[in-house]
């Protein structure tokens, strides 16, 4: 097996203490493998977490289209529904913006992780000309232009950071994705968050956003675009200042878990204590005709 089909692996978890699962999405041509810690954290403290590969979206794979990355994730969600109480969702980068569209058509959703989600790409590392890429999609630049993962690579810390370097020199790939971008991911990727702009009143799933102030692919204003923009009662929003983007591998990682797995599980309690008061009146009457029959 080689480095690559390693890191394109999927990464599971069964539930060790709750009836609650979760499901991780990694970033736009990367691996689960970026999502490790995270789906570890989560498994230690008793969910059952699943973070799969997405085909035509991940590494490794030739692009397909948003619908298609829309129909896996909801796929990989159904099958969870089917075998646990509750299930929540993560994401990282465009894979929270997946997980947003996957709560625009699931609106039974619990709650959402959204880290670093990315709408717009318009951090400090992005070139000046990307506002051009959806010209050129109209011309057979397309087919050969790129766009290069360039240094920090979406990380703060610097051991970390120049292993993913010498990763990225050595082989074109690491476990935080591609060396860069084809211009059919990104135009999918366009398409993708057009999908949720249009639809995001409509999501009801609670939502935890966490992003950092110097994120270097997308700022913090498409943390503040989905916070003010979904219907959500309950939503959260926190800021980091030290990382970079990639928030689930850099310093701040145990933070992110923390924040994560407290959220879920507010949210498993509020939606059981919703269910309790829901049930109650049933209960009664049911009791009250218990009773007359004696």
């Amino acid at each position: 097996m080689s480095e690559q089909d390693v890191l394109m692996q999927d990464i599971f978890h069964p539930a060790s203490s709750r009836n609650h699962a979760v499901l991780l999405l990694h970033g736009l041509r990367s691996t689960p493998q970026e999502m490790g810690y995270l789906a570890r954290a989560l498994a230690k403290q008793g969910f059952a977490v699943h973070a799969p590969y997405l085909d035509g979206y991940g590494l490794g794979t030739p692009c397909t289209t948003s619908v298609e990355w829309r129909e896996q994730v909801r796929a990989h969600y159904q099958k969870l529904t089917s075998a646990y109480g509750s299930v929540s969702v993560g994401g990282l980068c465009i894979g929270a913006t997946l997980a947003l569209a996957l709560a625009v058509e699931e609106p039974e959703l619990l709650a959402l992780s959204l880290l670093s989600v990315t709408l717009n790409y318009d951090g400090w590392t992005i070139p000046w000309y990307h506002w051009m890429l959806s010209l050129a999609y109209k011309t057979p630049i397309r087919n050969f232009y790129s766009l290069p993962e360039r240094s920090p690579y979406g990380l703060k810390n610097a051991a970390l950071r120049a292993k993913v370097a010498k990763s990225m020199e050595r082989q074109g790939d690491s476990e935080i994705g591609a060396a860069s971008l084809s211009m059919h991911h990104i135009f999918e990727a366009r398409a993708l968050a057009r999908y949720v702009t249009k639809n995001i009143r409509t999501i009801k799933a609670d939502c935890l956003l966490i992003h950092a102030i110097d994120d270097d692919i997308s700022t913090t204003a498409n943390a503040d675009l989905v916070y003010s923009g979904v219907g959500s009662q309950r939503r959260r929003k926190i800021f980091l200042d030290d990382c970079y983007h990639v928030i689930t591998m850099d310093n701040e990682r145990d933070l992110v878990a923390r924040e994560t797995q407290y959220f879920f599980e507010e949210a498993a309690d509020l939606n059981r204590d919703r269910l309790n008061e829901a049930n109650a009146p049933i209960a009664l009457r049911h009791r009250r005709q218990q009773s007359s029959v004696h």
